[in-house]
C-alpha cells in the first residue's frame, strides 16, 4: 500500500487521478484493482467528471443544499463536513487493465474536502486479479 499527502483548502474537490495512476503505472500489477482509501471522517472521495470545472462547483452547490445548516450536536461544529464525508464515501474501487486505471473519457477522481485547509493522506493499493 502506498500513501500521498494533500495540502486541502477550506472547502473543495481536488484532482488526484494523476497522481493515483502514477500508482498504478509502476505497480507491477498489470491486470486487477486499485483501491484508494481516504482515512478521515470530514472528506471523501468519488469519481466525477473532470472536464469541466463547472461540475465540481455544482457537486459542492447541491451539497450545500442537500446538507443545511441546522443546530447538530457534536461540538466541534463540523457536523455538515461529517455528513458531505459520508454522502460521498471514503472508498473507491477502480479495475486495472494493461496497468492503467479504467476510467471513461470523462472521468477523474477526486478528494473531498469539507473540513480544511489541513493536511490529508490518500492510500492507494493496486491489487492482482
Amino acid at each position: 500500500m502506498e500513501q500521498f499527502c494533500l495540502d486541502t483548502p477550506k472547502e473543495g474537490f481536488i484532482d488526484i487521478t494523476a497522481r493515483v495512476r502514477e500508482f498504478v503505472r509502476s505497480s507491477p500489477i498489470k491486470q486487477g484493482i486499485c483501491q484508494v482509501f481516504v482515512p478521515h471522517t470530514t472528506a471523501g472521495v468519488t469519481i466525477n467528471e473532470n472536464a469541466d470545472p463547472d461540475v465540481v462547483t455544482d457537486m459542492l452547490a447541491a451539497l450545500g443544499q442537500m446538507v443545511p445548516k441546522l443546530s447538530y450536536r457534536h461540538r466541534e461544529g463540523n457536523s455538515i463536513a461529517h455528513v458531505k464525508s459520508s454522502l460521498m464515501g471514503c472508498s473507491l474501487t477502480i479495475a486495472v487493465e494493461d496497468s492503467d486505471l479504467v476510467l471513461g473519457t470523462w472521468q477523474g477522481i477526486y478528494f473531498c474536502e469539507f473540513d480544511g485547509p489541513r493536511k490529508r493522506k490518500v492510500f492507494v493499493q493496486v491489487v492482482g486479479a
